[in-house]
């Protein structure tokens, strides 16, 4: 039973839904300590680097109601740190490239620490084996999208020449949809890959189940899928072209 939360966490990891919260708010005033300090640890993870207020609403709450339990009253600091991980910058979700792939070795990182879940008063909540929780720092990503400058669209770069771009770097702010995914495989034409989208001048930060996509013709990104650091370049207009023939 201690492993239901756990096993929850797992599958919405950086997702903070409401229905899964409202079954790990339930199970954290649990009779039993370790369901619990486990379902405290699992709204951390759920929530993790997503500001959700709804969580950390609840957490405040149990730390409250936890305080003459230090062991709880631990959990519910981890999991505060956790929901507030990078001040909303970060994630643990393991999913990348548009939720196609899988880091293994974010997931092996948060398959470590759920483990040691399992006996939380041998594990995380003793005096030897508590930095068991550093093997999370694996699964921390950034969740933004930012553009940089490429230079101009039909100039290839090599792999030394993008480092270096990228290590100079230089912001390009330029307005990008967020919304959510929309599966478009096998349509015709060019479907909208994003739904009840906004529109915002990057940098912008990405939810777990978010898409972005450029909202300008004027430059267009050297890859396909915008998430983390992407480099864009400039689309030559009719006039550059003009100008060039001139030349």
């Amino acid at each position: 039973r201690k492993a239901i939360p756990l096993a929850v966490a797992l599958l919405c990891v950086s997702q903070p839904k409401v229905g899964i919260v409202d079954m790990l708010s339930r199970l954290s005033h649990d009779t039993d300590p370790e369901v619990a300090q486990n379902a405290i640890f699992a709204l951390g993870i759920a929530s993790a680097g997503t500001n959700n207020a709804r969580v950390a609403n609840i957490l405040r709450q149990l730390s409250g109601y936890y305080y003459k339990d230090p062991s709880a009253l631990f959990m519910v600091r981890i999991a505060q740190g956790l929901a507030h991980m990078g001040k909303g910058l970060l994630t643990l979700s393991p999913h990348h490239s548009d939720r196609l792939l899988i880091s293994n070795v974010a997931l092996s990182g948060l398959l470590v620490v759920l483990f040691a879940g399992l006996d939380m008063s041998s594990t995380l909540l003793s005096r030897k084996h508590h930095v068991l929780l550093y093997v999370l720092s694996t699964a921390m990503n950034p969740r933004m999208l930012m553009t940089l400058d490429g230079g101009e669209a039909g100039k290839e770069l090599s792999a030394e020449e993008a480092a270096e771009v990228c290590a100079l770097n230089k912001p390009l702010p330029i307005s990008a949809r967020v919304g959510e995914a929309v599966d478009v495989v096998a349509q015709a034409g060019k479907p909208k890959t994003v739904t009840g989208f906004q529109t915002h001048v990057t940098p912008v930060l990405l939810n777990t189940l978010d898409r972005a996509e450029l909202g300008t013709d004027e430059y267009e990104p050297v890859t396909g899928v915008l998430e983390g650091f992407v480099l864009v370049k400039k689309v030559k207009g009719d006039d550059d072209l003009a100008a060039k023939k001139k030349e």
